[in-house]
């Protein structure tokens, strides 16, 4: 409790005192008994109330978060031109002080009931500049400019928010989101969109005496009608890009068979040339031998009976010849 409450309290509580001494003054010259001594104490009273009540009507005490403006008969324009700051002060009995709160406060409009400043949806209705219809939630952080406080007061007084924050903000947005198309607001463009809102509306509150502190913008939704056309068209992007991947998969897997084909065929044409290579050598080898042979036979005809009694002689044990048949080899003549 500050100074200026407790004072109106003593104030208050001195004028019960004077109450009670009345009571029992009359009670007590009611049933004839003296009251000379409890007139004095009862004037006193009187006394005493009358001066706590002066005081407390003079003293006011300022919160850290508010300014006070000073309504003033005594003043020729009927209130001072200098708000009352954080602390306690004195004004001159008659005047009386008006405070208001140079906090944050936040005023939303939201598509949900419960959700913003007034029951029910108040999100803002705009159209963009290609014909569509969107519904955009904001919040506007605002404070009281405490310099200018008085002249708050004098236009608005505690108006400023119903008559200045709501119609200038759902006024800006509109005209913001005219200038751009539908999906620019919510892609490519938004952050562009809520910077310019930002700034407008700054530069209107301050003309009406207020500081904007943020804008934020919070939600950006569609007609159910144009809401069902996005969302057909994101079907058929995604079906679309499905088709695309099944074309590139098929692409592949016939580049690969190609590739294993092509793979194949080399290694059979490597392989039947690698057999040929080898069937020239072999023949080439053997004509060779028989070339060899043939010359060794030419330089030594009895090889050739030799050879053949050499691989006769290990099968053969007995053999039995008729008396009139020839050898079967002519043998050379000694």
């Amino acid at each position: 409790m500050n100074l200026a409450e407790f004072v109106k309290g003593l104030a208050t509580l001195s004028w019960l005192v004077v109450a009670g001494l009345i009571v029992l003054a009359v009670v007590r010259a009611w049933r004839s008994r003296p009251v000379r001594g409890l007139s004095g104490i009862i004037v006193g009273a009187v006394a005493l109330a009358v001066v706590l009540t002066l005081l407390a009507a003079g003293l006011v005490f300022v919160q850290p978060e508010e300014r006070g403006v000073v309504i003033s008969p005594y003043d020729p324009q009927g209130y001072r031109s200098q708000a009352l700051g954080p602390g306690l002060h004195w004004i001159i009995p008659g005047e009386t002080v008006r405070l208001y709160s140079i906090s944050r406060q936040t005023y939303t409009m939201s598509v949900a009931t419960t959700e913003g400043d007034v029951y029910g949806d108040d999100s803002i209705r705009a159209r963009t500049n290609d014909g569509q219809e969107v519904y955009i939630d904001a919040s506007v952080i605002y404070a009281v400019d405490p310099d200018r406080v008085v002249q708050l007061h004098i236009d608005w007084q505690d108006r400023y928010q119903d008559e200045v924050v709501r119609p200038l903000a759902r006024g800006i947005i509109r005209d913001m989101a005219s200038q751009y198309g539908v999906e620019e607001i919510v892609s490519t463009k938004r952050a562009e969109l809520e910077e310019m809102i930002s700034n407008q509306l700054a530069a209107k509150l301050q003309e009406n005496d207020l500081i904007l502190i943020d804008f934020v913008l919070r939600d950006i939704h569609f007609s159910e009608e144009y809401a069902a056309a996005v969302e057909q068209k994101q079907i058929a992007e995604q079906q679309a890009l499905q088709a695309q991947f099944v074309v590139e998969q098929r692409r592949q897997e016939a580049e690969q068979a190609r590739q294993v084909a092509q793979g194949q065929a080399d290694a059979a044409v490597i392989a039947a040339q690698g057999e040929a290579q080898a069937t020239i050598i072999r023949a080439q080898a053997q004509a060779e031998a028989w070339r060899l042979l043939a010359q060794v036979l030419r330089e030594n005809p009895e090889l050739l009976t030799y050879e053949y009694i050499q691989r006769l002689a290990p099968n053969v044990q007995v053999m039995y010849l008729p008396s009139d048949a020839p050898l079967l080899l002519p043998l050379p003549n000694p």
